[in-house]
């Protein structure tokens, strides 16, 4: 019989249809507006503290859902109002004192049952959701002085090795010194280094009773050197963002020193600032023998104790590159550590240095590359001037009780914050050169939502504007095309959510091109059918004709739009991919409810029928 579904088919599009409607329900729940609080070192919020928090929001007109303490010991207080959230920040953090952190936060409103099958929202970008959007600049400088100085590490160990003695040894202005007491130890010094390093030139300078060895780093060297810490920041920078799990995060290089970071939903910029900008890195040396040159020692102070010092060899075991993963803990008294597994190459390095060194001290030194900014007259005119310095200390100072391999754990942490943060550093990678913040920019929740607003708004016009047209146009099977619609637009956005696909301001333009695509097959279909009952045929086959013939068209159309989707997607960035994954997912579902729902439903109400004219 034409015009007949069998069951199973009738069944699956019933399945897919619950399906689709379970998890697109989520999107009813945005996410709540709140603040978080947590101790400032990792410590338990108690109830108490929480009702002076919602005490000091109501004092202040701020009207509150709900406060709540969360498993892992901070609290949460979510509000009626996004645009209140920075006015309650502020309030919380004077009532509660320097002992709290407090920040910014979007909370999941999410109802459990939905939640427990995996059902949630679909992820907005930063135009929708808010977030913070960095511009970094790469300090090409201190990139090549960081190479130079490790070059001089490896220099002097291997003049050693070769018992060739030099007087000392500097860093400046591109080049590595040497000062040896004759002429014979330089010109077997630079007969040894020739063959190790190829981009310096050597050349000689005579000083007072010795000679001096001069490498100066190619011009070409330099180019390859400063490409190669844009690129290994923009891979590091992108570790830490994973490790923060934002999703679909922006980071790009622009121009030859310049790093674009967006970060939706992020709204304690401060601490994406503390992740993201972090130039931390690890040293790891042995202390000085009291017979130690002046020229091979570094005096520095401790972290947690800048009245204690340490005099250290300038020489480095090993640095935090090296570092394959880590993770934080705590040790047996409960003080926060981190553990710490090593590569190959650095276990080796490690196991050398400790074996022939048991009984001597080896301390673990934290390194942060930060600039502060000074007011400078320049051409009559107050500039501002950002002036680079290095902060170093020794996190931990210990004997080596015996040789070390490629695991081992850092104690003498302040926090367990602070653990973590090492943690994340270690395991996503040390940046190759600092950076510093050339521009900062926040999206604020108000603004993500007045564009969701405008969003919503569009999809409804448009949605509207297409059901008149259907209706006044094909009448009876208007309707059909009407409810093949709606499903289509409740199967897309179900796709979205379980997908974890994020939707931005182009996505929402990829869901009203979708509606018209999905109308557009359904034209086909009506205009077929139209045709055939314009060639005599009866009703029936009109129908059973109209949607075979029109599938191919309506096949060959989608799949070039699908192709063009992919194409987008693959080399597309951001804004592009958002608009790229709504139409692809959205030309599946047209295709699903153009084809089959529309026909199920065409079936179930005239299909079998002895119809001597169609309304159509």
């Amino acid at each position: 019989m034409l015009n007949r579904y069998p069951l199973w088919k009738y069944l699956l599009i019933l399945l897919v249809l619950v399906v689709g409607v379970i998890y697109a329900l989520p999107n009813l729940y945005p996410e709540d507006s709140a603040i978080q609080i947590s101790g400032d070192r990792g410590t338990r919020i108690e109830q108490s503290a929480l009702d002076r928090a919602a005490q000091a929001l109501e004092a202040a007109d701020i009207a509150i859902k709900r406060t709540e303490l969360e498993e892992n010991g901070s609290g949460l207080i979510r509000l009626q109002d996004a645009n209140d959230q920075l006015h309650a920040r502020d309030v919380i953090a004077s009532t509660l004192g320097q002992d709290y952190v407090v920040a910014l936060n979007l909370a999941e409103a999410t109802p459990s049952w939905l939640a427990s099958i995996g059902a949630a929202p679909m992820k907005l970008g930063l135009d929708l959701r808010g977030g913070v959007h960095f511009l970094l600049e790469v300090d090409m400088d201190a990139a090549v002085k960081q190479r130079l100085e490790s070059n001089a590490s490896a220099m002097r160990q291997t003049l050693r090795d070769e018992r060739i003695r030099y007087r000392n040894n500097e860093v400046k202005d591109h080049s590595i010194r040497f000062a040896f007491a004759s002429e014979e130890d330089l010109n077997q010094a630079r007969s040894l280094l020739q063959t190790q390093y190829n981009v310096f030139t050597f050349t000689t300078e005579d000083e007072g009773r010795g000679a001096v060895l001069v490498m100066t780093i190619t011009d070409q060297a330099i180019q390859e050197l400063q490409d190669y810490a844009v690129n290994q920041n923009l891979t590091t920078i992108r570790n830490r963002v994973n490790e923060l799990g934002v999703s679909e995060p922006l980071v790009q290089r622009q121009g030859p020193s310049r790093i674009i970071v967006e970060l939706p939903g992020i709204q304690d910029t401060a601490a994406a600032k503390r992740i993201v900008g972090a130039t931390a890195n690890l040293e790891f040396r042995l202390e000085a023998a009291p017979d130690t040159p002046e020229s091979e020692i570094e005096t520095l102070p401790f972290r947690n104790d800048p009245d204690r010092k340490a005099a250290l060899l300038k020489d480095i075991i090993i640095t935090g590159d090296r570092v394959s993963s880590a993770s934080r803990s705590f040790d047996q008294n409960g003080r926060p550590q981190v553990n710490i597994n090593l590569d190959g190459a650095g276990g080796s390095q490690m196991n050398s240095a400790t074996r022939s060194n048991i009984g001597r001290n080896m301390a673990v030194i934290f390194i942060e590359h930060k600039s502060r900014t000074r007011t400078v007259m320049e051409d009559g005119k107050q500039v501002e001037e950002r002036v680079p310095y290095t902060e170093r200390g020794i996190i931990s100072l210990a004997t080596i009780q015996s040789a070390l391999g490629s695991q081992f754990r850092i104690t003498g942490l302040d926090s367990p914050t602070e653990s973590q943060e090492l943690a994340l550093l270690l395991r996503s990678g040390s940046l190759a050169a600092p950076i510093y913040f050339a521009q900062e920019r926040t999206i604020g929740p108000s603004l993500g939502q007045q564009n969701i607003d405008r969003g919503i708004m569009s999809v409804i016009v448009g949605l509207v504007m297409l059901v008149i047209f259907m209706l006044v146009r094909y009448k009876a099977f208007g309707l059909i095309a009407n409810a093949a619609l709606t499903v289509n637009l409740v199967l897309l956005i179900a796709a979205m959510s379980l997908l974890g696909a994020t939707l931005t301001l182009p996505g929402i333009a990829g869901i009203v091109l979708t509606l018209g695509m999905a109308v557009d097959g359904n034209v086909l279909i009506f205009e077929r059918i139209r045709e055939e009952l314009r060639a005599k045929k009866t009703v029936q086959q009109a129908i059973h004709t109209g949607y075979e013939r029109a599938l191919t068209s309506i096949i060959d159309a989608n799949v070039t739009t699908l192709l063009v989707a992919i194409i987008l997607f693959s080399i597309g960035t951001g804004p592009v991919k958002g608009f790229a994954v709504t139409l692809s997912l959205g030309i599946v579902t047209s295709v699903f409810t153009s084809v089959m729902v529309s026909r199920a439903i065409t079936n179930l109400s005239v299909g079998g029928k002895t119809l001597k004219k169609l309304w159509i």
